[in-house]
């Protein structure tokens, strides 16, 4: 189905619907005049798709009904269906008394486009069409409504849902005893806020008529309520009708999670996965909650897994997506903590950045920070006072001899005594848009962030080296906005630098060569985002996760031992890093932890 405008005309170009669909039905009029029977039909019904409810919209449709010809059949609804003309069919069908098929249209068009007022019209809120529709009709209608509709309807897209809550309200009036009818009406109140009705009806169609539907109703609306105690009756009296199904235990477990009681809500979802290990709901659920309870990201790493064998889990999608979302790395870049940037929020919040002065730093901070803070004062001269040991100026292996790499061979990084200047050159104006463009401030996983940078697989490297000293320019007004934009941009370049030539084995790999040179490289923010570009490996290559643990463990070693003598600014991200890496060993993870 389609919302292709196919009128044209005097409302084409206008920006209100209305006077788009008031210029539509003077079309239909002019083409009506003409006999063009067929062109007024499609004027119409781009009136209806502008404004569904416009009274001269529905008699000039009442015209073409009257007149030779007009019925239905106006309006075919073969493929593809322009959403215009799937409501003036149902119109057409009701107005022959059919109504049964026109609501099924109307919600055909209603659960393409949810929020629009489609049903806004005087034949579907007449107090006597539930009484023209038998029972059964009316059940596999509200069926229909409410499977495609989400578990709760926003509040701003209720209203579009309103007159098929009075439809359903008017049909119970009229078969007050159809225990099916009730509990379905039960499920669609409760999508639209009406849990409390919602309760009340699925309780009535139990006392009629057991059922694990209106038994699962009533659960679903008291859990709507937090009526947790009555939801997890319910919910188990429904698994008495239905002992097998396992999604069941799934939700009972996920309701006495939110209820409190996780452990508890853990051990019916393992009930489930005793009798399915890989069941769609429950083994994603597991995952979610094992994650909770201990930290582990192992948890979801093994969902990652799983869901690359089963790519459309869209269960199990969100389950990830809601654990890693929030999350340092797993879900959003973390901000900036170095002083600098402190003093560049300070300025920009008594809205006066001077034109120029001085800042002295005590220390080295990291390069990124200093090309944030000269982005947005561009007229301050920085100065840094002295370089504590261990010097952040110099790579890790010149610090420390020990650990998994032996010497860094590429930097972006050079230093000029004190001052720290790009060691590439600047990308070009290709890879500074293709960057810009997916430079977003959170992925809903890591996974996702990973799948999302393939689109910058085919810049150069050089490119994607270029644009982590010389990031394009952000796109947001606010200055304040700079140092997180660099930020961003620099780990999605190092996720593009992942997909670097990804058909050699991750060992062997230049991609592995270029990111352990940037993360082992001067203490930078680059230094996260490459280990954030070899963590994203390890969560899609099993391979590479012995050797990815022991890289990112060493680096954040190398800067816990840094921090006992000078400030290290990345330290606690580094530690979120440690957090997110796969196969991490339990005493650098535990370290990590209490950072």
């Amino acid at each position: 189905m389609t919302h292709e405008d196919m009128g044209g005309g005097i409302g084409e170009g206008m920006d209100d619907p209305r006077a788009q669909a008031e210029g539509e039905v003077s079309m239909a009029r002019l083409a009506l005049e003409d006999g063009e029977t067929g062109h007024a039909a499609a004027h119409v019904a781009a009136a209806l798709a502008h404004d569904p409810a416009l009274p001269e919209a529905h008699e000039m449709l009442a015209r073409l009904l009257a007149g030779p010809g007009g019925g239905p059949d106006l309006f075919p609804v073969d493929e593809p269906v322009f959403l215009g003309t799937a409501l003036a069919r149902a119109h057409a069908l009701a107005a022959r008394g059919e109504y049964v098929p026109a609501l099924r249209l109307l919600i055909s068009v209603q659960r393409h486009e949810p929020g629009g007022r489609w049903a806004h019209v005087p034949w579907v809120l007449d107090p006597e069409l539930p009484g023209r529709i038998p029972p059964g009709e009316l059940c596999s209608l509200v069926s229909l409504l409410a499977s495609g509709l989400p578990g709760t309807v926003p509040e701003d897209g209720r209203e579009a849902l309103l007159p098929y809550v009075v439809l359903v309200r008017g049909a119970l009036r009229a078969h007050p005893d159809d225990a099916s009818l009730l509990w379905l009406a039960s499920l669609l109140l409760r999508r639209v806020g009406e849990a409390e009705e919602a309760v009340e009806l699925a309780v009535r169609s139990y006392a009629l008529a057991p059922s694990f539907q209106a038994a699962l109703a009533e659960g679903y609306a008291c859990r709507d309520l937090q009526r947790w105690p009555e939801a997890e009756r319910a919910m188990v009296r429904a698994l008495e009708h239905d002992p097998a199904n396992l999604a069941l235990y799934t939700d009972i477990g996920e309701m006495l999670h939110s209820s409190g009681r996780p452990q508890e809500g853990l051990e019916w979802v393992e009930r489930a996965l005793r009798r399915e290990p890989r069941h769609p709901n429950a083994y994603p659920t597991a995952c979610g909650m094992r994650f909770e309870r201990d930290g582990d990201v192992r948890h979801l790493v093994e969902l990652a897994d799983h869901l690359r064998d089963d790519p459309g889990n869209e269960h199990g999608d969100a389950v990830l997506g809601e654990q890693c979302g929030l999350r340092l790395w797993l879900g959003r870049v973390p901000g900036p903590t170095e002083s600098v940037i402190d003093v560049l929020y300070q300025m920009v919040e008594r809205e006066e950045v001077p034109a120029g002065g001085e800042l002295t730093v005590s220390a080295p901070e990291p390069p990124s920070a200093l090309l944030a803070f000269s982005l947005v004062a561009p007229g301050f001269a920085l100065t840094i006072a002295d370089a504590p040991d261990p010097d952040a100026r110099l790579t890790v292996p010149e610090v420390y001899a020990h650990g998994p790499v032996r010497g860094v061979t590429r930097r972006v990084w050079r230093y000029e005594g004190m001052t720290a200047v790009p060691a590439v050159p600047p990308p070009s104006r290709e890879a500074l848009e293709s960057i810009a463009a997916v430079a977003t401030l959170r992925w809903p996983h890591l996974p996702a962030a990973y799948d999302h940078a393939v689109r910058l697989s085919g810049l150069s490297l050089g490119d994607l080296l270029g644009v982590l000293v010389h990031p394009p320019l952000s796109p947001y007004g606010e200055p304040a906005a700079v140092p997180l934009w660099i930020r961003q941009v620099q780990a999605w370049a190092c996720l593009g630098i992942a997909h670097h030539q990804a058909g050699q084995p991750w060992a062997e790999s230049e991609r592995r060569s270029v990111l352990t040179d940037l993360a082992y490289g001067p203490e930078d923010w680059v230094t996260e985002a490459a280990l954030l570009g070899m963590i994203a490996t390890a969560w899609m290559d099993p391979d590479a996760r012995e050797d990815v643990a022991e890289l990112v463990a060493w680096r954040y070693l190398a800067a816990v031992e840094a921090s006992k003598t000078r400030p290290v600014t990345i330290l606690g991200s580094l530690a979120a890093l440690v957090l997110a890496t796969p196969g991490m060993h339990p005493d650098v993870r535990a370290l990590a932890t209490e950072e």
